[in-house]
């Protein structure tokens, strides 16, 4: 079987590198000669152009995206819908918006090219040693590309969740899930961080992984951290959102499902890019208006 993957950042790279040393061949491509030149070191075959990526393979030939979610990833659909032919396959396995799936789905579906949202969980270590997969599309073509996803998935790691947009909308939500879980344990150790006891935030961690109710990877994450900078001083506790925590959030809103750890997860992110809010200074204001509180300076 052979793959051309599309995007060769840390994530694509590490998925092209999980692909070859499956014995699976794979071609990659990138707009940027860095990304090329570091998956050539790699000993991925890289292809100079789209052009050249699609007539490297055979048919029916198999297309892996890993680009950022909407126009990015849009825009790529619509070049290999000019390229490809009927009966080939365009996977995207990045976090795109499961609407915007189901539109690339259609808009293939109209020279019989097949698309399957394929929502990936794992990191940059699941990519290069075994990821987690949750896959919408076509059941009937599926078994054609199940192969690929069993080779480079971790163990029981992939899933064909239903119909197209199914994976991507799996994503979504274990990434809301994630905002909350991550939340949760950044709450509990600035909590310790205030307790009247001093705590070995590394040993609390690794002791926390061992056979408690809360074990699990980010808990292992967050003990290479505290090992690595016990007080975390090096990092600015700036919280990104990438998109995918909204998405849940705004998906709750229109099914009228209440979702309140993950929204103030996702909230807490947006607030953790301001040292200093308009907001805190209305507040403080007011504190200061109806009760004399002192405001900082």
């Amino acid at each position: 079987m052979e793959t051309g993957l599309i995007g060769l950042g840390r994530m694509g790279l590490h998925i092209a590198m999980n692909m070859q040393s499956s014995g699976l061949r794979v071609y990659g491509y990138d707009i940027q000669q860095e990304a090329k030149g570091q998956a050539e070191e790699k000993g991925i075959p890289v292809a100079q152009s789209l052009r050249e990526l699609v007539a490297a393979l055979q048919p029916p030939r198999i297309i892996w995206l890993m680009l950022p979610a909407g126009d990015i990833t849009k825009s790529m659909v619509h070049r290999l819908y000019e390229l490809l032919k009927e009966g080939d396959y365009v996977i995207d396995g990045g976090n795109s918006f499961y609407r915007d799936s189901i539109r690339n789905y259609e808009f293939l579906k109209k020279k019989n090219i097949h698309f399957y949202d394929a929502g990936t969980s794992g990191g940059i270590r699941g990519a290069l040693e075994g990821a987690n997969f949750m896959i919408g599309g076509e059941r009937e073509h599926f078994s054609v590309i199940e192969e690929l996803f069993k080779s480079i998935a971790a163990d029981h790691g992939y899933l064909y969740a239903g119909e197209v947009g199914s994976g991507h909308y799996l994503k979504m939500v274990h990434n809301g899930i994630e905002y909350g879980m991550m939340q949760a344990i950044g709450e509990g150790f600035e909590l310790l961080q205030h307790s009247p006891f001093t705590y070995d935030n590394a040993q609390v961690a690794g002791l926390w992984n061992h056979g408690s109710v809360i074990r699990s990877w980010l808990m292992e994450l967050a003990e290479e951290a505290f090992k690595e900078d016990e007080q975390l001083e090096a990092v600015k506790g700036i919280m990104y959102a990438s998109g995918e925590g909204q998405w849940t959030v705004e998906e709750a809103m229109r099914c009228n499902v209440s979702v309140p750890v993950i929204s103030t997860a996702l909230m807490m992110r947006y607030r953790s890019l301001y040292e200093d809010t308009f907001t805190g200074k209305v507040v403080a204001s007011l504190r200061k208006g109806f009760g004399g509180h002192k405001t900082a300076e």
